[in-house]
């Protein structure tokens, strides 16, 4: 059985170490995958640019997505991963500082599986990565197609 990959798609390098941290503080022992923009988070799971090969490599588990990203912001990469056949069915969390009702609701219109807002004190965001972790890799069946 292959381990499960998370794609963390996240610019604040603040925000990278704390969620690394609170992986390693939760046991969470997958492997994951940083990318700080949008732009490089779609070539990575399009196979393209940068990640272009001869072999095609399986998508992530799960998507951590910040909304608030250079190149293409979070909003559009969710778009286009709704709008190719690979990733389509590809759960993507939106893990974002915004707590602006817009983006919200555009989040879950463009088909995000799960909005959350990133808690501000370390602890409550250890237990919220924990509580994320615990679910997308262990408790979520992911389509077979994936």
């Amino acid at each position: 059985m292959r381990s499960k990959l998370i794609l963390l798609v996240e610019d604040n390098p603040d925000d990278v170490a704390l969620t690394q941290r609170a992986f390693r503080q939760s046991n969470l022992a997958n492997e994951l995958k940083v990318i700080v923009d949008g732009a490089e988070a779609l070539d990575f799971l399009f196979a393209s640019g940068n990640y272009a090969g001869p072999a095609v490599p399986p998508l992530p588990e799960v998507v951590l997505l910040d909304l608030n990203l250079p190149k293409v912001d979070g909003l559009e990469v969710l778009r286009q991963i709704r709008a190719h056949s690979r990733t389509h069915l590809l759960p993507v969390v939106i893990l974002t500082s915004s707590r602006e009702e817009h983006d919200m609701l555009t989040g879950y219109s463009l088909g995000a599986n799960s909005y959350i807002q990133k808690p501000v004190d370390f602890k409550q965001f250890v237990d919220a990565v924990r509580q994320l972790g615990m679910y997308w890799l262990l408790l979520n069946e992911s389509p077979p197609t994936l």
